[in-house]
C-alpha cells in the first residue's frame, strides 16, 4: 500500500563499523537506497520513522517516498532489516526504489474473522493452515491484508486460495488449492481398558498351560519309576 509519508535520509560518504557506529551514537542508523537500475547509495535515516511504517497496519509491504537530501526522493520498500541480537534495536535498514508502473511480487498476511459453526455447534476445532499468500501486481493495488469470514465453517469444510476476495490487477501466485482454513473433528482417545485387561489375562492362560503341562509329565515318571 502507498503511504503518504517522506522519511528524511542523509547521503553516508563512507562505509565501515566505525562510521556505523558513528551514525548509531548520533540516534541514526545506517541504511543503503537501491535497485530501479540505479546505483546504490549509502544514506542514514532516523530508526523511529522506519520502525513507524513496519509496524503499521501495511507492515513490510508499505510504500513510501524517502528524500535524501540534495540527491533524489523515490519511493521505496522495506527489503531487509538487522537487529541488535541483544537489545534488539534496529541497527541497520535496507531500501529498495520502486518503479510505480512495474508489478511486483510481494506476501500478503491472511487474517482471519469470525467463530466457525463447527467450533461452536458441532465441537470441532478450527485450523488455519495458509496464514499469507504472495501475490503479484502494481505497487499501488497492494492490499494490506486478506479478510476471511470463517464463520460457516463445518466440520469437514475449507476455505481455499481461490476463494479469497481478489480485486482487479490482482494475480495470487499461491496454489489455488491450498488451504486457508478448516474445521477438524477431535479425535477421540483409544480406551486403553481392554488392551489392559488382556495383558492381566497372559499371566492368567501361561500358568493354566504350566499346570496341564505338569500334569502330562506326572504319569510319565510314575511310568518311569515303575520300570
Amino acid at each position: 500500500m502507498r503511504l503518504d509519508t517522506i522519511v528524511a535520509a542523509q547521503p553516508r560518504a563512507s562505509r565501515g563499523k566505525n562510521e556505523a557506529r558513528r551514525t548509531r551514537v548520533a540516534g541514526l542508523i545506517p541504511a543503503v537506497v537501491y535497485g530501479a537500475f540505479k546505483d546504490p547509495q549509502a544514506v542514514s535515516v532516523n530508526p523511529k520513522d522506519i520502525l513507524r511504517i513496519i509496524r503499521g497496519k501495511s507492515g513490510h509491504n508499505a510504500i513510501f517516498d524517502v528524500e535524501i537530501a540534495g540527491v533524489e526522493r523515490t519511493p521505496v520498500i522495506v527489503a531487509d532489516e538487522q537487529y541488535d541480537p541483544v537489545k534488539d534495536t534496529l541497527i541497520h535498514i535496507d531500501l529498495k526504489r520502486i518503479d510505480l508502473t512495474r508489478k511486483l511480487r510481494v506476501s500478503i498476511p491472511v487474517h482471519t474473522t469470525g467463530e466457525a459453526k463447527g467450533v461452536k455447534q458441532q465441537g470441532g476445532v478450527l485450523d488455519v493452515v495458509t496464514r499469507s499468500v504472495e501475490i503479484e501486481c502494481i505497487p499501488d493495488d497492494i492490499p494490506n491484508q486478506f479478510d476471511v469470514d470463517v464463520t460457516e465453517l463445518m466440520i469437514g469444510s475449507t476455505i481455499r486460495v481461490s476463494d479469497l476476495p481478489v480485486a482487479s490487477g490482482v494475480r495470487i501466485l499461491t496454489a489455488p488449492e491450498a488451504v486457508i482454513a478448516h474445521v477438524v473433528g477431535i479425535k477421540e482417545e483409544a480406551a486403553a481398558a481392554p488392551a489392559e485387561g488382556a495383558a492381566a489375562a497372559e499371566p492368567e492362560v501361561a500358568a493354566k498351560k504350566g499346570k496341564k503341562e505338569d500334569e502330562a509329565a506326572a504319569p510319565a515318571a510314575d511310568k518311569g519309576k515303575k520300570k
